[in-house]
Protein backbone atom coordinates (compact mmCIF):
# COMPACT_ATOMS: atom_id res chain seq x y z
CA UNK A 1 0.00 0.00 0.00
CA UNK A 2 1.26 3.50 -1.34
CA UNK A 3 2.71 5.79 2.03
CA UNK A 4 -0.18 8.37 2.97
CA UNK A 5 1.20 12.04 2.28
CA UNK A 6 -0.18 14.47 4.40
CA UNK A 7 -0.38 17.82 2.20
CA UNK A 8 1.73 20.29 3.99
CA UNK A 9 0.69 23.72 5.42
CA UNK A 10 1.52 27.38 5.69
CA UNK A 11 2.57 26.80 8.79
CA UNK A 12 4.44 23.52 8.03
CA UNK A 13 6.75 25.22 5.82
CA UNK A 14 7.20 28.57 8.00
CA UNK A 15 8.40 26.16 10.96
CA UNK A 16 10.30 23.80 9.27
CA UNK A 17 13.80 24.04 10.58
CA UNK A 18 17.83 23.20 8.95
CA UNK A 19 18.84 20.00 10.42
CA UNK A 20 22.78 17.96 10.17
CA UNK A 21 21.52 17.46 6.92
CA UNK A 22 19.26 18.33 4.13
CA UNK A 23 16.12 17.05 4.39
CA UNK A 24 12.32 16.72 1.81
CA UNK A 25 9.15 17.45 2.85
CA UNK A 26 6.67 16.19 0.61
CA UNK A 27 3.33 17.72 -0.21
CA UNK A 28 1.87 14.96 -2.89
CA UNK A 29 2.16 14.71 -6.31
CA UNK A 30 5.42 15.66 -6.94
CA UNK A 31 6.00 18.81 -4.77
CA UNK A 32 8.27 18.74 -2.32
CA UNK A 33 10.11 21.55 -0.25
CA UNK A 34 13.85 20.65 0.02
CA UNK A 35 15.21 22.17 3.39
CA UNK A 36 19.11 22.10 3.39
CA UNK A 37 21.30 22.42 6.10
CA UNK A 38 22.08 26.25 5.37
CA UNK A 39 18.22 27.25 6.18
CA UNK A 40 17.14 27.89 2.48
CA UNK A 41 13.85 26.48 1.46
CA UNK A 42 13.53 25.52 -2.02
CA UNK A 43 10.37 24.53 -3.76
CA UNK A 44 11.10 21.08 -6.61
CA UNK A 45 8.70 19.12 -9.08
CA UNK A 46 9.74 15.59 -9.31
CA UNK A 47 7.93 14.20 -12.24
CA UNK A 48 8.56 10.81 -14.64
CA UNK A 49 9.49 11.60 -18.14
CA UNK A 50 8.23 10.05 -21.62
CA UNK A 51 11.07 7.85 -21.03
CA UNK A 52 10.45 6.40 -17.78
CA UNK A 53 13.61 8.36 -15.87
CA UNK A 54 12.71 11.02 -13.40
CA UNK A 55 12.51 14.65 -13.96
CA UNK A 56 13.82 17.21 -11.16
CA UNK A 57 13.03 21.36 -11.45
CA UNK A 58 13.61 23.57 -8.64
CA UNK A 59 10.60 26.47 -8.68
CA UNK A 60 11.78 28.87 -6.57
CA UNK A 61 12.70 29.64 -2.72
CA UNK A 62 9.97 29.55 0.03
CA UNK A 63 8.50 31.90 1.57
CA UNK A 64 9.07 34.18 -2.01
CA UNK A 65 7.34 31.59 -3.28
CA UNK A 66 4.54 30.73 -1.11
CA UNK A 67 2.44 26.68 -1.08
CA UNK A 68 -0.06 28.07 -3.06
CA UNK A 69 1.80 29.28 -5.60
CA UNK A 70 4.05 26.23 -5.73
CA UNK A 71 0.81 24.52 -5.99
CA UNK A 72 -0.65 26.46 -9.15
CA UNK A 73 2.83 25.74 -11.04
CA UNK A 74 2.53 22.08 -10.17
CA UNK A 75 -1.21 21.94 -11.44
CA UNK A 76 0.70 24.06 -14.44
CA UNK A 77 3.24 21.24 -15.03
CA UNK A 78 0.35 18.55 -14.77
CA UNK A 79 -1.36 19.79 -17.86
CA UNK A 80 1.67 19.81 -19.88
CA UNK A 81 2.18 16.20 -18.36
CA UNK A 82 -1.11 15.67 -20.03
CA UNK A 83 -0.10 16.71 -23.39
CA UNK A 84 2.73 15.17 -23.32
CA UNK A 85 5.24 18.20 -23.06
CA UNK A 86 7.71 17.98 -20.60
CA UNK A 87 7.69 20.93 -18.27
CA UNK A 88 11.58 21.13 -17.88
CA UNK A 89 11.71 21.94 -22.45
CA UNK A 90 8.84 24.15 -22.21
CA UNK A 91 10.52 26.13 -19.40
CA UNK A 92 13.61 26.16 -21.53
CA UNK A 93 11.31 27.15 -24.70
CA UNK A 94 9.67 30.19 -22.85
CA UNK A 95 13.03 31.42 -21.60
CA UNK A 96 14.47 31.59 -25.11
CA UNK A 97 10.70 33.07 -26.15
CA UNK A 98 11.82 36.06 -23.59
CA UNK A 99 14.91 36.72 -24.89
CA UNK A 100 16.64 38.46 -28.41
CA UNK A 101 17.67 34.63 -29.18
CA UNK A 102 13.85 34.09 -29.97
CA UNK A 103 13.20 36.91 -33.21
CA UNK A 104 13.47 35.54 -36.74
CA UNK A 105 17.19 36.81 -37.61
CA UNK A 106 18.52 34.86 -33.80
CA UNK A 107 16.90 31.88 -35.25
CA UNK A 108 17.72 32.38 -38.93
CA UNK A 109 21.70 32.65 -37.88
CA UNK A 110 21.40 29.46 -35.60
CA UNK A 111 20.12 27.53 -38.58
CA UNK A 112 22.82 29.00 -41.23
CA UNK A 113 25.61 28.05 -38.90
CA UNK A 114 24.33 24.59 -38.24
CA UNK A 115 23.68 24.05 -41.88
CA UNK A 116 26.80 25.69 -43.01
CA UNK A 117 28.50 23.17 -40.59
CA UNK A 118 26.86 20.08 -42.30
CA UNK A 119 29.75 20.99 -45.26
CA UNK A 120 26.68 21.05 -47.69
CA UNK A 121 27.55 24.20 -48.56
CA UNK A 122 31.45 25.51 -49.84
CA UNK A 123 32.30 28.85 -48.80
CA UNK A 124 31.28 31.21 -51.22
CA UNK A 125 27.80 30.12 -51.02
CA UNK A 126 27.02 30.21 -47.33
CA UNK A 127 28.33 33.42 -47.31
CA UNK A 128 25.97 34.17 -50.43
CA UNK A 129 23.02 32.66 -48.35
CA UNK A 130 23.57 34.87 -45.47
CA UNK A 131 24.21 37.45 -47.65
CA UNK A 132 20.91 37.36 -49.08
CA UNK A 133 19.22 36.71 -45.68
CA UNK A 134 20.78 40.49 -44.60
CA UNK A 135 19.87 42.20 -48.01
CA UNK A 136 16.20 41.00 -48.60
CA UNK A 137 14.49 38.97 -45.51
CA UNK A 138 16.24 39.97 -41.84
CA UNK A 139 15.46 43.89 -42.50
CA UNK A 140 11.03 43.11 -43.10
CA UNK A 141 10.57 40.24 -40.90
CA UNK A 142 14.16 39.90 -38.47
CA UNK A 143 12.70 41.47 -35.45
CA UNK A 144 9.46 39.56 -35.39
CA UNK A 145 9.45 36.54 -32.80
CA UNK A 146 9.36 33.84 -34.47
CA UNK A 147 6.45 31.96 -33.18
CA UNK A 148 4.53 35.40 -34.90
CA UNK A 149 5.86 35.03 -38.67
CA UNK A 150 2.75 33.65 -40.05
CA UNK A 151 2.49 32.89 -43.87
CA UNK A 152 1.23 36.35 -45.38
CA UNK A 153 4.50 37.54 -43.55
CA UNK A 154 6.87 35.78 -45.91
CA UNK A 155 4.59 36.34 -48.91
CA UNK A 156 5.31 39.88 -48.38
CA UNK A 157 8.78 39.10 -48.60
CA UNK A 158 9.19 37.07 -51.44
CA UNK A 159 6.93 39.44 -53.18
CA UNK A 160 9.23 42.57 -52.87
CA UNK A 161 12.29 39.76 -53.83
CA UNK A 162 10.39 39.09 -56.98
CA UNK A 163 9.50 42.88 -57.24
CA UNK A 164 13.06 43.53 -58.24
CA UNK A 165 13.62 40.66 -60.60
CA UNK A 166 15.31 38.35 -58.95
CA UNK A 167 14.16 35.02 -59.57
CA UNK A 168 16.90 32.91 -58.16
CA UNK A 169 16.88 35.03 -55.29
CA UNK A 170 13.21 34.22 -54.67
CA UNK A 171 14.00 30.61 -55.26
CA UNK A 172 16.27 30.23 -52.82
CA UNK A 173 14.38 32.16 -50.13
CA UNK A 174 11.14 30.30 -50.17
CA UNK A 175 13.88 26.75 -49.84
CA UNK A 176 15.39 28.55 -46.97
CA UNK A 177 12.44 29.64 -45.35
CA UNK A 178 11.19 26.06 -45.16
CA UNK A 179 14.28 24.63 -43.77
CA UNK A 180 14.13 27.98 -40.89
CA UNK A 181 11.08 26.82 -39.62
CA UNK A 182 11.92 23.18 -39.91
CA UNK A 183 14.78 23.63 -37.58
CA UNK A 184 12.30 25.91 -35.44
CA UNK A 185 10.37 23.35 -35.21
CA UNK A 186 13.16 20.46 -34.29
CA UNK A 187 14.46 22.92 -31.38
CA UNK A 188 10.51 22.91 -29.91
CA UNK A 189 10.85 26.75 -30.49
CA UNK A 190 6.86 26.11 -33.06
CA UNK A 191 4.74 23.89 -33.59
CA UNK A 192 3.75 24.93 -37.01
CA UNK A 193 5.77 25.68 -40.79
CA UNK A 194 4.43 28.80 -42.22
CA UNK A 195 6.10 28.38 -45.33
CA UNK A 196 4.54 24.65 -45.82
CA UNK A 197 2.55 25.74 -48.34
CA UNK A 198 4.43 28.66 -50.52
CA UNK A 199 5.11 26.48 -52.90
CA UNK A 200 1.19 26.82 -54.20
CA UNK A 201 1.16 30.33 -53.72
CA UNK A 202 4.29 30.81 -55.91
CA UNK A 203 4.87 29.42 -59.34
CA UNK A 204 8.93 30.22 -59.88
CA UNK A 205 9.24 30.82 -63.78
CA UNK A 206 13.23 31.48 -64.84
CA UNK A 207 13.63 32.17 -68.33
CA UNK A 208 15.95 30.54 -69.98
CA UNK A 209 18.99 32.86 -70.76
CA UNK A 210 19.66 32.39 -74.13
CA UNK A 211 23.78 32.64 -74.72
CA UNK A 212 24.38 34.53 -78.15
CA UNK A 213 26.47 31.94 -80.27
CA UNK A 214 27.73 32.42 -83.91
CA UNK A 215 26.32 30.38 -86.55
CA UNK A 216 28.99 27.69 -87.72
CA UNK A 217 28.88 29.60 -91.20
CA UNK A 218 30.53 32.27 -89.61
CA UNK A 219 33.44 30.07 -87.90
CA UNK A 220 35.77 30.95 -90.75
CA UNK A 221 35.35 34.78 -89.92
CA UNK A 222 36.07 34.19 -86.14
CA UNK A 223 39.03 32.55 -86.88
CA UNK A 224 40.45 34.55 -88.88
CA UNK A 225 40.05 37.44 -86.56
CA UNK A 226 41.47 35.78 -83.63
CA UNK A 227 44.46 34.93 -85.47
CA UNK A 228 45.27 38.85 -86.24
CA UNK A 229 44.07 40.25 -82.56
CA UNK A 230 46.89 42.22 -81.36
CA UNK A 231 45.81 42.35 -77.81
CA UNK A 232 47.38 40.87 -74.74
CA UNK A 233 48.90 37.21 -75.88
CA UNK A 234 47.97 35.33 -72.56
CA UNK A 235 44.34 36.75 -73.16
CA UNK A 236 43.75 35.70 -77.16
CA UNK A 237 45.48 31.69 -76.31
CA UNK A 238 42.65 31.94 -73.34
CA UNK A 239 39.93 32.61 -75.92
CA UNK A 240 41.46 30.08 -78.34
CA UNK A 241 41.68 27.42 -75.43
CA UNK A 242 38.50 28.29 -74.23
CA UNK A 243 36.93 27.84 -78.12
CA UNK A 244 38.53 24.03 -78.32
CA UNK A 245 37.42 22.82 -74.59
CA UNK A 246 34.61 24.43 -74.65
CA UNK A 247 34.80 24.29 -70.79
CA UNK A 248 32.59 26.93 -68.39
CA UNK A 249 34.45 30.14 -67.28
CA UNK A 250 35.23 29.74 -63.60
CA UNK A 251 36.70 26.04 -64.77
CA UNK A 252 38.88 27.26 -67.12
CA UNK A 253 39.69 31.08 -64.91
CA UNK A 254 40.99 29.05 -62.00
CA UNK A 255 42.46 26.30 -63.60
CA UNK A 256 45.84 24.75 -62.19
CA UNK A 257 48.73 23.77 -64.10
CA UNK A 258 48.60 20.60 -61.72
CA UNK A 259 45.14 19.49 -63.06
CA UNK A 260 46.52 18.76 -66.31
CA UNK A 261 48.03 15.70 -67.48
CA UNK A 262 49.84 15.86 -70.78
CA UNK A 263 51.29 12.43 -71.01
CA UNK A 264 47.67 10.97 -70.99
CA UNK A 265 46.10 14.20 -72.80
CA UNK A 266 43.92 15.24 -69.88
CA UNK A 267 42.61 18.05 -68.15
CA UNK A 268 41.16 17.06 -64.07
CA UNK A 269 39.03 19.24 -62.95
CA UNK A 270 38.38 18.83 -59.63
CA UNK A 271 35.15 19.31 -57.77
CA UNK A 272 36.50 22.15 -55.52
CA UNK A 273 39.60 23.61 -55.79
CA UNK A 274 41.92 25.10 -53.01
CA UNK A 275 41.49 28.47 -51.84
CA UNK A 276 43.66 31.03 -52.57
CA UNK A 277 43.28 33.78 -49.68
CA UNK A 278 42.16 37.54 -51.21
CA UNK A 279 40.68 35.59 -54.75
CA UNK A 280 37.16 35.11 -54.63
CA UNK A 281 35.12 31.81 -55.73
CA UNK A 282 38.82 30.54 -56.37
CA UNK A 283 38.00 27.05 -54.85
CA UNK A 284 35.73 26.35 -57.68
CA UNK A 285 35.56 23.49 -59.90
CA UNK A 286 33.56 21.76 -61.74
CA UNK A 287 30.08 23.37 -62.14
CA UNK A 288 28.52 20.05 -61.12
CA UNK A 289 30.14 19.64 -58.03
CA UNK A 290 31.87 16.28 -59.55
CA UNK A 291 35.50 15.71 -61.09
CA UNK A 292 34.83 16.36 -64.68
CA UNK A 293 37.40 14.98 -67.45
CA UNK A 294 38.42 16.72 -70.49
CA UNK A 295 40.48 15.33 -72.90
CA UNK A 296 42.79 17.20 -74.59
CA UNK A 297 43.94 17.33 -78.11
CA UNK A 298 47.10 17.88 -80.14
CA UNK A 299 46.20 21.55 -81.08
CA UNK A 300 44.82 21.94 -77.35
CA UNK A 301 48.53 20.60 -75.91
CA UNK A 302 49.88 23.21 -78.44
CA UNK A 303 48.04 26.27 -77.04
CA UNK A 304 49.08 24.90 -73.56
CA UNK A 305 52.57 25.07 -74.54
CA UNK A 306 52.29 28.39 -76.07
CA UNK A 307 50.26 29.50 -72.45
CA UNK A 308 53.49 28.26 -70.25
CA UNK A 309 55.39 31.18 -72.16
CA UNK A 310 53.54 33.32 -69.95
CA UNK A 311 52.37 31.21 -67.28
CA UNK A 312 54.70 28.17 -66.80
CA UNK A 313 56.41 29.54 -64.12
CA UNK A 314 53.05 29.71 -61.61
CA UNK A 315 50.50 27.82 -60.21
CA UNK A 316 47.78 29.31 -62.15
CA UNK A 317 46.98 28.57 -66.20
CA UNK A 318 45.40 31.73 -66.43
CA UNK A 319 47.01 34.12 -63.71
CA UNK A 320 46.05 37.70 -63.27
CA UNK A 321 48.49 40.06 -65.34
CA UNK A 322 51.09 41.44 -62.73
CA UNK A 323 50.14 39.48 -59.90
CA UNK A 324 50.66 35.53 -60.43
CA UNK A 325 49.03 34.71 -57.23
CA UNK A 326 45.54 36.40 -58.76
CA UNK A 327 43.69 35.33 -61.60
CA UNK A 328 43.02 36.59 -65.15
CA UNK A 329 39.44 38.70 -65.36
CA UNK A 330 36.05 36.83 -66.03
CA UNK A 331 35.27 38.64 -68.75
CA UNK A 332 38.63 38.31 -70.89
CA UNK A 333 36.84 36.30 -73.19
CA UNK A 334 34.73 38.68 -74.04
CA UNK A 335 36.56 41.59 -73.88
CA UNK A 336 38.19 39.89 -76.62
CA UNK A 337 35.46 39.04 -78.41
CA UNK A 338 34.50 42.62 -78.49
CA UNK A 339 37.74 43.79 -79.55
CA UNK A 340 37.43 41.93 -82.35
CA UNK A 341 34.12 43.16 -83.47
CA UNK A 342 31.32 41.15 -82.08
CA UNK A 343 28.47 42.16 -79.97
CA UNK A 344 28.82 39.57 -76.95
CA UNK A 345 25.04 40.58 -76.20
CA UNK A 346 23.70 39.50 -79.98
CA UNK A 347 26.49 37.56 -81.91
CA UNK A 348 28.52 35.50 -79.53
CA UNK A 349 30.10 35.28 -76.28
CA UNK A 350 32.58 32.85 -74.85
CA UNK A 351 29.72 30.73 -72.92
CA UNK A 352 28.44 30.64 -76.21
CA UNK A 353 31.02 28.38 -77.65
CA UNK A 354 29.93 25.66 -76.10
CA UNK A 355 26.61 25.78 -77.70
CA UNK A 356 28.58 26.12 -81.30
CA UNK A 357 30.48 22.87 -80.53
CA UNK A 358 27.21 21.17 -79.25
CA UNK A 359 25.97 22.09 -82.21
CA UNK A 360 28.28 20.83 -84.31
CA UNK A 361 28.69 17.63 -82.45
CA UNK A 362 25.63 16.86 -83.03
CA UNK A 363 25.31 17.34 -86.58
CA UNK A 364 28.32 15.16 -87.59
CA UNK A 365 26.02 12.58 -86.47
CA UNK A 366 29.25 10.65 -85.20
CA UNK A 367 28.72 10.99 -81.30
CA UNK A 368 25.61 9.27 -79.11
CA UNK A 369 23.87 12.61 -77.27
CA UNK A 370 24.39 10.50 -73.81
CA UNK A 371 28.66 11.18 -74.67
CA UNK A 372 27.93 15.07 -75.94
CA UNK A 373 26.06 15.95 -72.30
CA UNK A 374 28.36 14.19 -70.41
CA UNK A 375 31.37 15.92 -71.94
CA UNK A 376 29.46 19.42 -71.88
CA UNK A 377 28.91 18.61 -68.03
CA UNK A 378 24.98 18.83 -68.26
CA UNK A 379 23.09 17.07 -65.16
CA UNK A 380 21.04 14.51 -66.05
CA UNK A 381 17.41 15.96 -65.03
CA UNK A 382 15.59 12.03 -65.48
CA UNK A 383 16.25 10.69 -62.32
CA UNK A 384 15.60 6.98 -63.41
CA UNK A 385 17.79 7.10 -65.94
CA UNK A 386 20.36 8.82 -64.25
CA UNK A 387 20.16 5.84 -62.12
CA UNK A 388 21.42 4.03 -65.46
CA UNK A 389 23.61 6.24 -66.75
CA UNK A 390 25.28 7.34 -64.23
CA UNK A 391 28.69 5.38 -64.59
CA UNK A 392 29.21 5.47 -68.09
CA UNK A 393 31.82 7.81 -69.22
CA UNK A 394 32.54 7.41 -72.54
CA UNK A 395 35.51 8.35 -72.62
CA UNK A 396 37.16 6.81 -75.33
CA UNK A 397 34.16 8.78 -77.18
CA UNK A 398 34.48 12.16 -75.50
CA UNK A 399 38.53 11.68 -76.37
CA UNK A 400 37.45 10.99 -80.39
CA UNK A 401 34.89 13.75 -79.45
CA UNK A 402 37.57 16.27 -78.65
CA UNK A 403 40.12 15.48 -81.23
CA UNK A 404 37.00 16.10 -83.81
CA UNK A 405 36.24 19.52 -82.43
CA UNK A 406 39.73 20.86 -83.18
CA UNK A 407 39.98 18.98 -86.35
CA UNK A 408 36.96 21.11 -87.56
CA UNK A 409 38.21 23.95 -86.64
CA UNK A 410 41.45 23.64 -88.34
CA UNK A 411 39.01 22.90 -91.26
CA UNK A 412 36.95 25.74 -90.84
CA UNK A 413 40.25 27.92 -90.72
CA UNK A 414 39.81 29.51 -94.12
CA UNK A 415 35.96 28.39 -95.44
CA UNK A 416 32.82 27.16 -94.11
CA UNK A 417 32.59 23.35 -93.96
CA UNK A 418 29.47 22.32 -92.37
CA UNK A 419 30.21 19.37 -89.68
CA UNK A 420 28.36 16.39 -91.47
CA UNK A 421 30.18 17.37 -94.86
CA UNK A 422 33.13 17.59 -92.66
CA UNK A 423 32.55 13.75 -91.39
CA UNK A 424 32.01 12.83 -94.98
CA UNK A 425 35.70 14.06 -95.95
CA UNK A 426 37.12 12.22 -93.27
CA UNK A 427 35.26 8.93 -94.53
CA UNK A 428 36.56 9.58 -97.96
CA UNK A 429 39.90 9.83 -96.93
CA UNK A 430 39.67 7.05 -94.18
CA UNK A 431 40.91 9.52 -91.77
CA UNK A 432 37.68 8.21 -89.20
CA UNK A 433 39.23 4.54 -89.39
CA UNK A 434 42.92 5.69 -88.14
CA UNK A 435 41.71 8.52 -85.63
CA UNK A 436 38.12 7.48 -84.43
CA UNK A 437 38.26 3.63 -85.18
CA UNK A 438 35.86 3.13 -82.02
CA UNK A 439 32.65 4.99 -83.44
CA UNK A 440 32.71 3.22 -86.73
CA UNK A 441 30.83 -0.14 -85.64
Amino acid sequence: MAKQITPLTDSKCSGAKPKEKDYSLYDGSGLILYIRKSGTKVWRYKYKKANGKDGLMTLGNFPSLTLKQARDKRREYEKLLAQDIDPIEHEATQKVKKSDAFSFEAVARDWHKEYTKTGRWIEHTSIKALRVLESYVFPLIGDKPIDEVKSKDLVVVLRSIEEKGLTEVLKKSRQRFNAIFAYAISRSLIEDNPAYFLKDIFVLTKKTKHYPQLPLEQLPELLQRLKVDNGYPLTRLCTAFTLHVFARSSEIRFARWSEFDFKNAMWTIPAVRELIKGQRFSDRGAKMKTEHLIPLSPQVISILEDIKVYSGMTNHVFPKNGDPQGFICDKVVNDTLRRIGYDTEKDVCGHGFRGMACTALVQSKLFQKEAVEKQMSHQERDQVRLAYTHQAEYMEERKAMLNWWSDYLDANQESYISPFDFTQKLLSEDVIDFKYAKLMK
